[in-house]
């Protein structure tokens, strides 16, 4: 199964139709505004300007779900991410990672690609799910990984021709 099955939002409540991103290599990740990874949105940020006309894009879902580091509506999530770090790339809708209530998305990221020790929970924020042109996941990122732990790995897969 691939990502392109499910249905998510934008932060405005639209409908986001993820096919259109088929052939593209995604980084999908858990966000919140008063985390002390915050300020990699500016990071993330630099990497989709850096390589989106590679066909790689950024899907940023706030999540409130971890010390409640994110108590803003998603569009007032987008506004912060626009104001305070420049953001361009696709803020969604806010969601929900783990428990019951878990976006179905993020769901299958879990299931796909394991954390540590094959967790399937995600931890904490900034939690990033590396998507191949195919739809498939290609690896987890944790927390604290940055630009140069993410960089070999999404510049190997933007070498990866896309067939349908």
């Amino acid at each position: 199964m691939h990502i392109y099955t499910q249905d998510c939002r934008t932060h405005s409540g639209e409908p986001f139709n993820l096919r259109a991103l088929r052939g593209q290599v995604l980084l999908l990740t858990n966000v919140a505004s008063r985390c002390g990874y915050t300020p990699q949105l500016a990071e993330l940020e630099k990497l989709y300007r850096y390589y989106r006309d590679q066909g790689f894009t950024v899907l940023a879902f706030p999540c409130d779900q971890f010390a409640r580091q994110s108590p803003e509506s998603a569009q007032g999530f987008a506004v912060f991410c626009e104001r305070n770090y420049g953001v361009t790339f696709p803020v969604m809708e806010k969601v929900r990672v783990n428990g019951r209530r878990a976006h179905p998305l993020f769901v299958l990221l879990r299931r796909q690609a394991p954390g540590v020790l094959g967790s399937t929970q995600i931890k904490w924020n900034f939690t990033k799910f590396l998507v191949g042109r195919d739809g498939q996941v290609i690896c987890r990122f944790g927390p604290r990984d940055t630009g140069k732990h993410i960089v070999p790995r999404l510049e190997k897969a933007l070498d990866t021709p896309f067939s349908a």
